[in-house]
């Protein structure tokens, strides 16, 4: 798993055999159950999660309804763009089995100490998760139900198979039966 860890980092920047190193070596990789929370409504989220394997929801409860607001997968970081002394607003819940890379800002800053260029690949990290996060939020001013389901077909094309129907009728912004409207539909104009 510690493998998976340097190519992401290599992939975005070449790193040195010491910065993989020391990557490598301070890498904390945890196991998760499915339905095991990484963090709840009101807890604080100081840690952030890189997802080797499986699948982590993102979502809040609204007059006890679970809105579903993002699905996190292999190569993607599950991470708070707040700051970690404001509670969270959201619940992350493992939906299969997962492995995480765990890291917190304490852990990155001790790496950087040691490898300062290594701050730069963080960086860019966050402004990719930044404008991952702005692109669903445009999507969902801009975009119908039915766009916001074929852009996922097209961007993810096996998280459909992954995830309940009602998670996914919530994370496009409607009823399962909504959902099941959009899909005969399509199927119809095929």
């Amino acid at each position: 798993m510690k493998e998976k860890v340097v190519s992401y980092f290599s992939a975005i920047q070449t790193l040195s055999a010491d910065e993989a190193k020391a990557i490598a070596d301070s890498a904390v990789i945890k196991k998760y159950c499915k339905g095991d929370f990484l963090v709840r409504e009101g807890q604080y989220a100081s840690d952030t999660f890189f997802v080797l394997e499986g699948l982590v929801r993102q979502y809040n409860l609204i007059d006890g309804e679970e809105k579903t607001t993002a699905f996190f997968t292999e190569n993607q970081w599950v991470l708070s763009l707040g700051t970690a002394d404001v509670p969270s607003k959201y619940y992350w819940i493992c939906e299969e089995d997962c492995y995480l890379l765990i890291g917190n800002d304490q852990k990155a800053q001790n790496i950087f100490d040691q490898f300062p260029r290594l701050e730069s690949i963080a960086r860019k990290i966050v402004e990719n998760a930044f404008i991952d996060y702005q692109h669903t939020i445009n999507t969902y001013l801009t975009d119908s139900p039915e766009q916001r389901y074929i852009r996922l077909l097209e961007s993810k094309p096996d998280l459909i198979q992954r995830i309940p129907q009602y998670q996914l009728a919530s994370y496009i912004g409607v009823k399962p039966e909504s959902l099941s409207r959009i899909r005969k539909r399509m199927a119809k104009n095929r």
